[in-house]
C-alpha cells in the first residue's frame, strides 16, 4: 500500500517548525560558543561582559533587555533541553541573562564589570542554597534560567554591599 503524499503546505509548516527549532538551538549556545570544548560558561559570560563595557547602557534599558534575555532564554532552553538533556553545559544563554543581572544598578566600570564576572561565574559554579535547589526542581527552561539569575542576584548584592561600605 503506498504511504499518502504531504501536502504541500504541510511540508513549508514543518520545515518552518524545523527551522524555528533550528534558531532556538542556536540562541540557547549562543552559537558556537556552548560548544567550545573548555569553559563554554566562562565564554558564554563573555558577549554581555563585552556588550556592557563596550556601551555602557543606563539601568533601565539593561533591566529591559535582561527581561527579553530572560523570557527568549526560557524559550530557547527549553527546546535545546530536548536535544541536549537537563541543564547541559552546551546552553549558555542562562550565562548571558545572569551576567546582565549582575552588573544591575551598579557602575560601569572596568572593575565592577570584572568583579561582577567572576563573583557571577563564582556564584554559578558553587552554585550555592537555594540556587542547586531551584535548578533541581524548576523544570524545563525556567530551571535553566532561574538557576543563573540567583548567581547575578547574588554576584549583585556582593557588589551593592562592597560599594555601599566602600
Amino acid at each position: 500500500m503506498a504511504r499518502p503524499q504531504k501536502s504541500p503546505i504541510h511540508t513549508r509548516l514543518s520545515r518552518r517548525i524545523k527551522t524555528i527549532k533550528r534558531i532556538l538551538h542556536s540562541i540557547a549556545t549562543l552559537g558556537f560558543i556552548g560548544y567550545l570544548p573548555k569553559a563554554p560558561g566562562s565564554f558564554g559570560t563573555l558577549p554581555p561582559y563585552l556588550l556592557v563595557m563596550l556601551f555602557r547602557p543606563d539601568d533601565i534599558p539593561l533591566l529591559i533587555f535582561s527581561a527579553f534575555i530572560f523570557l527568549l532564554g526560557v524559550l530557547s532552553a527549553h527546546q535545546a533541553e530536548r536535544v541536549l538533556g537537563k541543564d547541559s553545559g552546551h546552553i549558555v544563554i542562562d550565562e548571558f541573562c545572569g551576567y546582565l543581572i549582575s552588573v544591575l544598578f551598579l557602575p560601569k566600570t572596568l572593575a565592577y564589570l570584572t568583579a561582577a564576572f567572576i563573583l557571577f561565574r563564582f556564584f554559578d559554579i558553587l552554585k550555592p542554597t537555594p540556587i542547586r535547589m531551584i535548578e533541581k526542581t524548576i523544570p524545563g527552561g525556567a530551571g535553566v534560567m532561574m538557576d543563573d539569575v540567583l548567581a547575578g542576584i547574588y554576584a549583585n548584592i556582593c557588589l551593592q554591599v562592597w560599594r555601599y561600605l566602600y
